[in-house]
């Protein structure tokens, strides 16, 4: 079975994350929600975004399902490794995952 996988979703990352939050908000106007000391949900960037305190790296992709276990397997049958298997957070469930080339990417559903 084939799914309809969209882009739903990108986190930012940044050991520096007041700074960053600062530049984000001065340089496009976004605005933030925080969610604990370590992560702020992003308004008004176009698209659902988040910012979380880490290693500055390649923001990840979040695609957006509505059967996580489907996605999960299609996934993995098509060669992913996965890096973080199925796991809860506030709103919903995530796994995370490395395309062939090296892309980081995540899959999540609403819980």
């Amino acid at each position: 079975m084939t799914m309809n996988l969209k882009i739903d979703y990108v986190e930012f990352y940044s050991d520096q994350l007041e700074d960053t939050e600062a530049f984000f908000t001065k340089a496009f106007d976004w605005t933030f929600t925080e969610y604990g000391p370590n992560y702020r949900d992003i308004s008004k960037a176009g698209i659902g975004a988040g910012l979380e305190r880490g290693q500055n790296k390649a923001p990840l992709i979040v695609l957006r399902t509505d059967d996580l276990d489907l996605a999960y397997a299609q996934i993995s049958a098509a060669g992913a490794k996965i890096t973080k298997d199925i796991f809860a957070f506030p709103g919903g469930k995530r796994f995370e995952f490395i395309e062939p080339s090296g892309t980081k990417m995540a899959v999540w559903c609403e819980a």
